[in-house]
């Protein structure tokens, strides 16, 4: 039985991390290995705080040694990874995807470099960030960071569409195959924009942005889990691109619909099989100013 490892939080309320990214994977036809870093009872948004706590890297590399023991490593087609709560666990899932790629070396690794957003700096615990951008990040097959994580692994400031073509093309450099910025904020305020950048080209993605009371927590999981599955349909990077594009959309227009915070992953999974609506990527390059 093939299947993909995911490697990310937990949360018992809601969906973030594994929480939103293990179904809609599994709605798109895989099955899913997931691992948890963090279990929580809630998202850290909530203002009345949450409980649980986080697992030491020795719990997912002991995980991970059961699945080699019954021989799933050989079995899995991608591992995907997300929140990090310690710069230990990125060491133990360095060892789970090289363990993978040699038991399986046309297994993927997906790696979502969870560091931040741009209104709240770094937000993860010391060290993480740091392995992110000198372990996984370049060691991985597709990487899927917002425009500050992607400004951090390329090492410049993106203020332009030009600036973030220019940073795809530096992380590409750096080893990954397929860059996809889950959130381009650089642009205008009156679209959501995504972006995708492989050797083949490069593809801006624009929907309609939402006016939430409480942006809801997980999106971004959502979409390295849908475009890791996609990939693994045997879809084109630009295919499984278009596809996560809309389907995501219509995941937040049914919350956004209903009035709630949590994202309505189950009430909308209609969405990952066929999405709603569409809207057609541009493909860019460089202006030549």
């Amino acid at each position: 039985m093939q299947g993909i490892l995911s490697i990310q939080s937990h949360v018992s309320f809601g969906h973030a991390g594994n929480s939103s990214a293990v179904f809609p994977m599994q709605r798109m036809g895989f099955e899913v290995w997931p691992i948890h870093t963090v279990q929580f009872s809630n998202h850290t948004q909530h203002q009345e705080g949450w409980t649980g706590r986080a697992f030491s890297a020795d719990d997912i590399s002991e995980l991970v040694r059961g699945l080699g023991n019954i021989g799933a490593l050989e079995k899995c087609q991608a591992v995907l990874t997300g929140y990090q709560g310690s710069a230990e666990q990125c060491l133990a899932v360095e060892d789970t995807v090289t363990k993978v790629k040699q038991a399986n070396p046309e297994a993927l690794y997906v790696c979502d470099p969870v560091m931040g957003a741009p209104d709240k700096g770094c937000i993860v615990a010391p060290g993480i960030a740091e392995n992110l951008l000198n372990r996984l990040m370049p060691m991985a097959d597709v990487i899927v960071p917002n425009q500050f994580e992607l400004s951090q692994f390329a090492e410049m400031e993106i203020h332009t569409l030009d600036d973030a073509i220019n940073a795809c093309q530096r992380a590409l450099a750096k080893g990954p195959k397929v860059v996809l910025v889950k959130h381009l904020y650089c642009l205008s305020d009156d679209s959501f924009n995504m972006l995708l950048a492989t050797s083949e080209g490069t593809y801006l993605a624009k929907r309609p942005h939402f006016e939430f009371a409480k942006a809801p927590v997980g999106a971004g999981d959502l979409i390295s889990a849908i475009f890791t599955a996609g990939l693994l349909k045997g879809w084109t990077p630009k295919q499984a691109f278009q596809h996560c594009h809309d389907a995501c959309y219509g995941v937040l227009n049914a919350t956004y619909q209903a009035g709630e915070w949590e994202l309505q992953t189950i009430a909308a999974q209609q969405e990952f099989v066929e999405p709603s609506a569409h809207f057609p990527l541009e493909e860019v390059t460089l202006s030549q100013a």
